[in-house]
Parts: C-alpha cells; structure tokens; sequence
C-alpha cells in the first residue's frame, strides 16, 4: 500500500494515528487572521472599468456569422452588445444581453466562457486571446442595474396563472418571461431565499456583494411575481393541487439530492457533502466560524468538488487534496477552473477512486484509502494498488441528484433519474412543462437553464392564448447542450447606435 507525507507538494498523508485509541479530527474555524477573510474571498474578476470596457471592446470583429453567438446556449447577440459598449452605450448593451438571458449578470461571473463562446472567438483561434466576453457581459449588466433601470414592462393582464416550483435559474427565467407576457405567476420556492444555485452553490468569491439577492430582486421589479418561500413540492404542495388551482404549472426544482460514495463511514461528522458546506459558507455571517479542517480530501471531479477545494484552501485548509476516478481529460470541472485550483495550492490526483473509509474508535474519520484505476477496453478498472490520505475533513462531490417522490403518482414520466420532457419543455402530463437540471438530458450549467426556463415560458404562453409556437433547435440547446436563438439572429447592426437596444428589444416590452 503507498502513502503520501502530509509536506509532499502540499498534499495530504497517510494516517499515523492509531485508530483504536480514538482521533479527534483537527477542524476548526478562524484559521485565519479576523482581517483576511475579506481579502481572500474578494471578487475573482474584478469588474472593468469604462476605460477597459472599451479598450476591449474594440478588439472585437464584430463578425456578422459569429460563432461566439452560436456557442451562446442562450443566443446572446454578443457582436451587437460589445459594439454597442464600444459606442458608449453599455444600458443598450445590457437591454440586449438580459433580452435572451435575463439572469445575464451572473451568468457573467459564472459562466464557463473558456468552453463556450470565448472558446469559439475568432480571436481565440487566430491568437490564443479571445475578447473578454463575460467581463464585458458583466460590465454591462453591471452598469444597467447600478443605475436602477428596469428595461422590460409587464405585459397586458391575460388573467391567467403559473405555478412555477423552484426559484433557481430555471424557475426565475420561465417566471419574468411569463410575468412579462403578461401572465400572474407564483414561485414556490423549498429554501427561504430564492436564486437556488446561484444563491446556494456557486463560490463566494465568484459572487460577492450578495450579488444573487440583487440580481433576483432584478428580475422581480417586473411585477406580477410572487414567491412563496420554505415551500417543499410533495410536503407543503403537491403537483396535484398545483395543476388543479394553476392554468399552467413549471417544474424548475434544479437537483436536490447527492450521490453517495456507497462506503461504510461516509455517515461519519466529518464526512460532508460539499454542496451543503458551499451553501453554509454563502449564508455565513462569520466566515471565521465556519470550521474547516488542516487536512482535506474531496473526492470528485466536477466544478462542485473545485469550488470546495479552494474555499476550504481560502478558510485556511493546510493541505487540501482533490481525488478523481479517471483522467484530467474526463474531469466535468474546465481546465480553468483546474489551474485556478492549483494556483490556489489544490493537489488534484487523478485514477484513484475511493476504497475505504478508515474510522478512529470515536466513530470519526481519520484518513481515506483509493485504489489506483485504469482504462480497460474503455472500463474503469481497479488496479489492485491503494493510496492513503489522512483526512481531517472528507468531502462528496461526485454529483447530484434528483428526487422522484415528490413527483410519484402523478403521472410524469421519468428518464435516466430524471423528469422527461420533450422540446419545448413539456412532460408528459398536460399543463405541466419542466426545466433546467431536473429534465433529462440538460446540461448542468446555469446558462442552459435559464434558456430551458425561457423556452418553456414560450411555449406555455403559447399554449394558454392558443397561438401556434415555433421553436426550432431546443433539443440540440438545452438537451444536447449545443445553441440556438428564439429569434432570427438578424439584427441589423448598421443602424444607429441610440436605436440598437429599441431595435433589439422590439418584441420584448408588449
């Protein structure tokens, strides 16, 4: 069996504790010095500043066929936003980027640009520099909402009703398309603030200034929405009452569950779920309170098991080890997000997956043992090799979940463990669309659903007023995780400057 020294590349080591006596795991808070904290988890991305916003903004082609456009799952008119920061008019800039995501302001700072639509850059391709399109997204968005502004008016009165659960990504942009369509919608909401992930499980240093909370208050200014908080689907309501009391009912519910490791011990108090101690450490008061162990080991992959590892590194984490199953290549977390780890001092050890969970005689855990894996014929195999890292604090991270049982008796249909829908969002029980990362098939990102929320909004009001609804490349968007636009991206971008966001928004304010 190898094992690792604890001072071996900052990483964690095999235990030298005696299990049978007992070990008290060394976790605690205030690691750090009371005037740090602030420092630490200051913004990630310093916002631009006027003066940046333009530099940038004109190294953009502002290429007519631009596939930073295509590879925008929401179908942002990114050309017609930079040209129009480049002109002076970043609240136009902003009118066009929250017309097709109306959560744009956060999509800004979390979104994996370096796999989208930075990715695809012509720029990126010809120089390795792509245009910083999320920070002049953000800079924008940024400039609209200090100013007040609400660029969108409520349509007429339809006197018809929504139910819409969860107010997540997915919920609050089905419930502003519809409430701007003119439509009374209710958001039942399980937590007691609304913005689900973009409240609870994104890092705090991706989203300071209680930026969720001001962007949800955002989306609200609309009119005709109303949130009913600490409103759990199958114990405070239910899908039947919801139906029979709403004209239409959106399912936005995001994924509330997280898988196990399946190992003995992962009941221990010091085996946690990552998503849990992200959300404790976004509605902290005291950061300093919040405990967090010398040595730590996450066991996962993905941008969940990343953004654990940094912050317990930022609490004052000694050595904080990242393990995953297979490849760097196969990780779901971006190279980005990787590096930045790294350069947080995170030790990412990859073909290791865990084997046991080594207890003390007070029921804690001490350490974790991995055994080594490799690609057989495209298997994941174990290698009959192990690894053991001492382990003061253990975290989960390898996935989410979504919970059926509020849902059984109803009538939807279920795929691959979650809710079925087809293009459009529907399931398969009349009146009833669903949305986001509770629909089979949808990319786990905020963008997608946010545009899965918007489609779906679409297609209800179409529904409810008997119109016919034409909505082309949804499966390929928000199934496939591929782009495509609600509107013929056809703007003209010869038109006057002063004319670009009433040209954009045309068909957006009735």
């Amino acid at each position: 069996m190898r094992s690792m020294n604890p001072s071996t590349r900052g990483s964690a080591g095999s235990s030298s504790i005696d299990a049978e006596t007992g070990h008290t795991p060394d976790i605690h808070g205030a690691r750090l010095a009371a005037g740090e904290y602030a420092h630490v988890f200051d913004d990630l991305h310093p916002p631009l500043t006027r003066h940046e916003a333009i530099v940038e903004s004109d190294r953009c082609y502002f290429c007519y066929d631009a596939p930073c456009m295509n590879a925008c799952p929401t179908g942002i008119d990114i050309p017609l936003f930079i040209r129009q920061i480049n002109a002076g008019n970043p609240v136009g800039a902003a009118k066009t980027i929250l017309s097709e995501n109306i959560l744009g302001g956060m999509c800004a700072r979390v979104c994996p640009t370096e796999t989208l639509c930075e990715e695809v850059c012509v720029r990126e391709t010809a120089e390795g520099k792509p245009v910083k399109i999320g920070n002049l997204q953000r800079y924008a968005t940024d400039v609209l909402m200090a100013e007040g502004k609400q660029p969108f008016k409520r349509g007429a009165e339809t006197g018809k009703h929504i139910a819409v659960v969860g107010a997540g990504p997915a919920g609050l942009s089905a419930a502003h398309r519809l409430a701007m369509k003119g439509h009374q919608v209710t958001v039942f909401e399980a937590r007691p603030k609304g913005g689900g992930l973009n409240e609870y499980g994104i890092a705090a240093y991706k989203t300071v200034n209680n930026f969720a909370q001001r962007e949800l208050e955002f989306v609200l200014e609309i009119g005709g929405i109303t949130i009913e908080y600490n409103q759990t689907l199958g114990q405070d309501i239910t899908i039947e009452a919801l139906k029979a009391g709403h004209d239409a009912v959106f399912l936005g519910m995001g994924l509330p569950g997280v898988n196990d490791l399946g190992l003995a011990g992962e009941d221990a108090p010091n085996v946690l779920d990552a998503v849990d101690y992200i959300a404790n450490l976004r509605q902290a008061k005291d950061l300093s309170a919040l405990p967090v162990g010398r040595n730590v080991v996450v066991i996962g992959g993905g941008m969940t098991a990343i953004d654990v590892a940094i912050q317990t590194k930022k609490l004052g984490a000694v050595n904080v080890t990242v393990v995953y199953r297979r490849g760097q290549e196969s990780m779901n977390a971006s190279a980005y997000e990787q590096e930045l780890a790294q350069i947080h001092g995170v030790v990412i050890r990859h073909w290791l997956r865990p084997h046991a969970l080594e207890r003390s005689g007070d029921g804690t855990v001490h350490a974790v043992t991995f055994e080594y894996t490799g690609n057989q014929d495209g298997k994941l195999v174990g290698m009959g090799e192990y690894l053991t890292l001492e382990a003061d604090q253990v975290f989960k991270a390898i996935g989410q979940t979504f919970d059926p049982e509020p849902l059984r008796g109803s009538g939807i249909g279920m795929a691959k463990g979650r809710i079925s829908a087809d293009a459009e969002g529907r399931t398969t029980v009349e009146g009833i669309w669903a949305g986001g990362d509770c629909v089979a098939g949808g990319k786990d990102l905020t963008v997608a659903s946010v545009e899965a929320g918007k489609i779906a909004a679409e297609s209800i009001h179409a529904t409810l007023t008997r119109r016919p609804q034409a909505v082309e490349g949804f499966a390929e968007a928000v199934l496939s995780g591929g782009a495509h636009h609600t509107t013929a991206p056809s703007r003209d971008r010869n038109v006057p400057s002063d004319q670009w966001a009433t040209t954009q928004l045309g068909n957006e304010q009735g």
